[in-house]
């Protein structure tokens, strides 16, 4: 049993990790996995995907001050996302953000659709922690007022408490949620800002 166990928390952890290698890749069929989060529309000048042709390495590659864009012709789409560093010293969340920008040249102008992805396994792993709280509280609470714990006011007054710390649990995961998907969000943001600087002319790369 504890050999199975061992199996598997490993494999278990090996998924996660050939996720994340996998997302964070910035190819055709890479760029467009992960769980989406959110969209944004933008629009470009007419002469923007040719200044951005011009800007890019032969790999369709842009390298910019805080992340990195890949930019596919054939597909009209650019993958964009912030520069990850091993030893970096700014933190990191569990939640990073990438995004896919799909682009609708005509005559007028260049419409951008931008989808932020983050990893499938960041969105199972905390949908599974919400879920199984929410459920372990109910059930609880459920089992508890069955077996006459609020009979008395101190099974009713512990009957609270538990609800609470319950309750207090799912708040913190919430907002801890929340406050990394705005840290990554700006990041992403600024990536997509740098972007937009050097397709419009104004920005340079590194």
């Amino acid at each position: 049993m504890i050999l199975a166990g061992l199996f598997a928390g490993v494999l278990f952890l090996g998924l996660i990790l050939g996720d994340w290698i996998y997302f964070v890749r910035l190819t055709p069929d890479a760029g467009r996995y992960g769980c989406g989060v959110a969209r944004s529309e933008d629009r470009f000048a007419p002469a923007s995907l040719a200044r951005l042709r011009e800007r890019c390495d032969v790999n369709g590659a842009l390298s910019l001050p805080h992340g990195i864009a890949r930019y596919y012709p054939d597909l009209q789409q650019i993958a964009l996302r912030p520069q990850y560093h091993l030893f970096s010293m700014s933190f990191r969340t569990a939640w990073p953000l990438k995004g896919m920008v799909h682009l609708k040249p005509d005559e007028q102008a260049v419409h951008a659709l931008c989808i932020k992805r983050i990893p499938w396994s960041s969105a199972i792993i905390t949908f599974i922690w919400f879920l199984l709280v929410s459920l372990g509280t109910t059930a609880f609470m459920i089992t508890y007022a069955v077996q006459g714990g609020f009979n008395s006011f101190s099974g009713v007054l512990m009957g609270i408490g538990i609800l609470g710390i319950g309750l207090l649990v799912l708040a913190f995961g919430f907002v801890t949620v929340v406050f990394s998907y705005r840290l990554e969000n700006s990041r992403l943001t600024k990536v997509y800002e740098e972007l937009r600087d050097v397709v419009e002319g104004t920005g340079a790369t590194t």
